[in-house]
């Protein structure tokens, strides 16, 4: 009999940490191997881990709430006895037996952050060095502290940088700085302190799925400059091919035909055509992507919304995409989703014409530089020219929308590269061959 080390493991690409969300098992509990024992939640969705062996649970060393990293030992068990039958405790006995919370301990105190009150008139002067470095850039991002509020906590370190100690003293005395003002210029403005009337009503907490939507949508308004470019396309010809070819197509490939994998095709193509929209941003690095990963913004029984991704996408054929589409808007509905479909995006599309919008602002998908909003298809009487003279005919038309990140992306390329969906799209063969 032996004792090993269970640890979380790796969930997909790019998930580096997970928060626990409870116990299935506690200590002196038996276990087989493949048995789920805890369940943990990432940024994008919730997983099951599994037991590694057969044997005895001898210790957990986390429990519910914490954030752990991929790797990192969670328990630990005994293999190797003779094992009699006996029933996992329910999460919420194994979680009366897990050991007790530890938090990381803060380092000591600053003169610097020893004069801060929590009081919601607190008023602190920016810091003037704003670079931050990456490791309290992480530590901020767990604990939701924009890049404004950052820069509200007084900087201990050389040539007034923020230290780590600097933002856990500060985390530590209750954020007093997160709702402060700065204090104002001789002629400056100064935001008023404004005492709104929320109102009164029935009470709705939110889930955590929408807690965290809220913190990544305020995050990437805080993070990314959002810009945004509109133009409106011809689709009638893709419209007429789908409606003849619908029918053959699902018999064919046994898959549905909707206008999402034709969407997905154009914007890869597009996106190939324009590398640098294919990017994120590093500090003052750009990292050019080397795959085109479409993620498709998808609607959730719960009325929350996940980021499914069809990679690759500019290297697969129609069938191939629709199929992924079709497996993974399903997945979303059933909630099956596993980390390595919602992760690794480059770029996003939001279809807000499937709720009969007219057209959208959407929010960029960080750490993407761009974000395609597809309206409503409406059929609209448009003037087309002919060598002949003008007609008035009806046309299928829908207004496309680009947010874009104006640090790395400019008006001439997201311009450029809107326009050149906008062509993919109008341009659609009508005797294409399914």
């Amino acid at each position: 009999m032996k004792e090993i080390e269970i640890k979380l493991p790796k969930m997909g690409e790019s998930i580096a940490e997970g928060t626990i969300i409870s116990w299935s098992v506690a200590v002196g509990d038996e276990v087989e191997q493949d048995q789920t024992i805890l369940e943990i939640a990432t940024d994008k969705v919730d997983s099951e881990v599994p037991a590694t062996a057969d044997g005895t649970i001898t210790e957990l060393l986390v429990q519910s709430d914490e954030v752990v990293k991929v790797g990192q030992v969670i328990a630990k068990m005994t293999v190797g006895a003779t094992q009699s039958p006996k029933k996992a405790v329910p999460a919420k006995t194994a979680k009366k037996e897990a050991p007790k919370k530890t938090a990381p301990k803060a380092a000591k105190k600053q003169t610097a952050s020893s004069g801060l009150s929590s009081s919601s008139s607190y008023q602190v002067n920016s810091n003037q060095n704003t670079f931050f470095s990456p490791l309290v850039v992480s530590i901020a991002k767990q604990h939701h502290i924009s890049f404004e509020e950052l820069a509200r906590i007084p900087a201990t370190g050389n040539d007034g940088r923020l230290r780590k100690s600097d933002i856990f003293n500060y985390i530590e005395e209750g954020r007093p700085a997160q709702f402060a003002q700065p204090v104002p210029e001789a002629s400056g403005f100064q935001v008023p302190d404004l005492k709104l009337d929320k109102g009164k009503g029935k009470i709705v907490e939110m889930d955590r799925m929408r807690q965290m939507i809220a913190d990544h949508m305020v995050y990437s308004k805080h993070t990314s400059p959002h810009v945004t470019a509109y133009v409106e396309a011809d689709l009638t010809d893709m419209v007429n091919w789908r409606n003849s070819n619908k029918k053959a197509f699902q018999e064919k490939y046994g898959e549905r035909l909707t206008f999402t994998p034709l969407f997905v095709e154009a914007v890869a193509k597009a996106v190939k055509d324009f590398p640098m929209i294919n990017v994120s941003v590093d500090g003052k690095q750009i990292i050019v992507k080397e795959d085109i990963n479409i993620g498709m913004a998808t609607a959730l029984p719960s009325g929350n919304l996940i980021v499914p991704v069809v990679k690759n996408a500019d290297q697969k054929e129609l069938e191939t995409i629709a199929a992924e589409v079709n497996a993974l808007a399903e997945k979303a509905r059933n909630n099956k989703l596993k980390h390595d479909e919602t992760s690794g995006s480059t770029f996003t599309i939001s279809n807000v014409g499937t709720f009969g919008s007219l057209m959208g602002t959407p929010i960029i998908n960080q750490p993407e530089v761009g974000i395609l909003a597809t309206g409503i298809i409406k059929k609209r009487a448009e003037v087309m020219e002919y060598e002949e003279g003008d007609k008035i005919e009806i046309r299928h038309m829908m207004y496309l929308s680009l947010s874009f990140d104006h640090r790395v992306v400019d008006g001439f390329l997201g311009g450029s590269f809107l326009k050149r969906v906008a062509d993919y799209f109008e341009d659609f063969k009508a005797d294409r061959k399914i």
